[in-house]
């Protein structure tokens, strides 16, 4: 997936249901290609998460709007509410348990309801 460079707008991200999980950072972020094995790996785990992969910088206001000051932030929603992020995430181990704290069982319910 490639940086998405025309971001949403903060209301659409705020209306979009189910399980959700923006990234933010940077092309040319050396600690984003670091982590991205293990994105890519939990993402794989959990195909019910949407991704949304935003190319954060100054001046980008979805990146302002939820206080994003280093690269990557990982922000997880639930029906368009942040639950919870991870910034610079170091391993497979921590992306696990973000991932299971925030949409185990929301995902199993959202299947069952059509969201």
């Amino acid at each position: 997936m490639e940086w998405m460079t025309t971001e949403p707008s903060r209301t659409e991200i705020e209306r979009s249901t189910g399980a959700v999980m923006l990234e933010f950072g940077a092309s040319w972020c050396s600690i984003c290609h670091a982590a991205r094995p293990h994105i890519d790996q939990a993402l794989r785990d959990h195909p019910g998460v949407e991704h949304v992969r935003i190319e954060d910088g100054k001046g980008k206001p979805l990146g302002r709007s939820f206080g994003i000051k280093l690269w990557p932030t990982l922000v997880f929603l639930r029906d368009g509410k942040e639950v919870h992020r991870v910034v610079r995430p170091r391993g497979a181990e921590e992306l696990e348990q973000a991932f299971e704290r925030c949409f185990a069982g929301f995902l199993s319910r959202s299947a069952e309801t059509g969201h």
